[in-house]
């Protein structure tokens, strides 16, 4: 999924910076639902992407039942952790 696609639909527009608590909140709430619902993998891991993003994902342990979406959850976390940090954070 792109995510230019997923900011327009969940909240509107693509510039999220640009809203309010909460109308953020209710794009939030709106991808929590579509999460909770959806049954394509790679939907759902886009989706959970996009609240990791915005620190809103549930665990990867309880989110993904199937073992080889719940590593890939587990080593993205950790890589976006990672993302800007300088070696001397370590």
């Amino acid at each position: 999924m792109d995510l230019d696609a997923l900011l327009h639909h969940y909240f509107g527009t693509t510039a999220v910076e640009t809203l309010d608590d909460e109308a953020i909140e209710a794009g939030v709430d709106r991808a929590v639902i579509a999460f909770g619902t959806e049954r394509d993998s790679g939907r759902r891991f886009a989706l959970w992407a996009l609240l990791h993003a915005l620190g809103r994902a549930p665990d990867p342990q309880t989110a993904f039942k199937v073992p080889r979406e719940r590593q890939a959850a587990e080593l993205y976390a950790r890589a976006a952790a990672h993302v800007g940090r300088s070696p001397e954070d370590d």
